[in-house]
């Protein structure tokens, strides 16, 4: 009866241990999120902390605009002059008595001639595309980064993966090549070779862990996220590129971000140079004033205005017609850098989509010689150096073939922010 609960206890401490166990993994794929490369590129989009800082750019552009749309403040003036001592009042006089006094009240208004305020209010909303523009141009380019580190951390995960397999075939080699050796059907040079390599295999295993985890971390840190996280290996992010490169030329020099922020620069710096031309004409002022003289009113009216002998605006025009041509220099080089970007992604994309297409008969070839040496090397028709050799080999056309097929993705994300594709991704 004894031996019945205690064997009881121990069954129920087993289950309970398996219980949190079995919890403890559930919490951990809970709190780790599976990204698709599409998915990741929505998230930094929502989170990445170098776009929110840019966000506060267009904020402050727009306060320039509610600036801009301000009237002019009315100026008031008050004015008080008294007699410096009794010796100068009217005879039989207070000392500070209205006779022996004078004070003006004024009260006046600059203006905004020359269109100064519609200009004004032109160029700040122009000032606010422009930034506006140059924001989804900070996204493309933090999408082509988001996307290439997201495709590291696949890299990373499939050679890890390569390595396993490799390393639990070896493993499991290892294990029957001792019992071989015991029985002394193999020498004991054969067992320390297939140990050898477990012990490589364990070491590469090692840091290919670790690899994977700092890519995860830095990926993390591009979406702006808390909670560890992995990528979804399944996903081929594949996507359809038009085979008509001269359809990709016309399409990206009409809505690439960088083409589209160069020309609202452009429309930005014509609007300046109006603005700076008519902040060549002087603002005047017109007021009205109030002014009692030794008991005796007065009052009027007053205009001032700066008389443009010398200060012009000259400088500001003329640097506003230099920031227009620089402009449009701009956009005519990121032009002809465009056509020799997309010609050479493009290029670049239909090698990489031939050699991965080229591997699939070498990986099956790989496969099948790894798998005849090792019937043979078990059935005694070979040496284990043959044996370990295919296994190199077949390890070596793996991660040829998984690096190829980096590359080709790696064509097609280059293709995708080339023409500026890979912003409609994370929409």
């Amino acid at each position: 009866m004894h031996r019945t609960k205690k064997g009881a206890m121990v069954f129920h401490f087993k289950h309970n241990v398996f219980i949190l166990f079995f919890l403890s993994l559930c919490f951990t794929a809970t709190a780790q999120r599976n990204f698709t490369l599409q998915q990741a590129l929505q998230t930094a989009r929502a989170n990445n902390p170098v776009l929110k800082t840019e966000q506060f750019n267009i904020g402050v552009a727009q306060t320039d605009v509610t600036t801009a749309k301000l009237f002019i403040n009315p100026t008031f003036n008050f004015n008080y002059m008294n007699v410096a001592a009794k010796s100068y009042a009217e005879p039989n006089s207070n000392l500070y008595s209205a006779i022996n006094n004078q004070y003006a009240f004024q009260f006046g208004k600059s203006f905004q001639v020359a269109g100064q305020r519609r200009y004004s209010i032109e160029t700040a909303n122009k000032n606010v595309a422009f930034l506006e523009k140059n924001y989804t141009e900070t996204e493309r380019n933090l999408f082509s980064e988001v996307a290439a580190k997201w495709l590291e951390v696949w890299t990373a995960q499939k050679q890890l993966d390569i390595l396993t397999t490799a390393k639990n075939n070896i493993d499991s080699l290892v294990i029957s090549e001792q019992i071989r050796y015991k029985n002394q059907v193999i020498t004991q040079t054969d067992l320390l070779r297939t140990e050898l390599l477990s012990k490589q295999y364990t070491i590469q295993y090692k840091t290919a862990f670790q690899e994977l985890i700092n890519q995860q971390k830095e990926l993390q840190f591009l979406l702006g996220v808390k909670d560890s996280i992995s990528i979804d290996t399944e996903d081929h992010f594949l996507f359809s590129i038009p085979h008509d490169i001269d359809s990709l030329l016309t399409q990206s020099l009409q809505n690439r971000s960088d083409i589209l922020t160069a020309k609202s620069f452009i429309d930005f710096s014509n609007s300046n140079i109006k603005l700076q031309k008519s902040l060549a004409f002087p603002q005047p002022e017109l007021g009205f004033f109030y002014n009692p003289q030794n008991a005796v009113p007065y009052w009027g009216i007053y205009a001032v205005i700066d008389l443009p002998f010398f200060n012009r605006n000259q400088g500001e025009i003329k640097k506003s017609h230099l920031l227009k041509q620089q402009a449009e220099q701009h956009l005519f080089t990121i032009q002809k850098q465009l056509q020799t970007e997309i010609t050479n992604a493009y290029a670049s994309y239909q090698l990489q989509q031939q050699n991965v297409q080229n591997f699939q008969t070498i990986l099956e070839q790989s496969q099948t010689i790894l798998d005849n040496v090792k019937y043979a090397y078990l059935k005694g028709g070979t040496t284990i150096i043959d044996f370990l050799e295919a296994q190199r080999s077949w390890l070596e056309t793996q991660q040829q073939y998984y690096e190829a097929l980096q590359q080709y993705r790696q064509s097609n994300i280059q293709l995708l922010y080339a023409t500026g594709l890979i912003n409609q991704l994370a929409k």
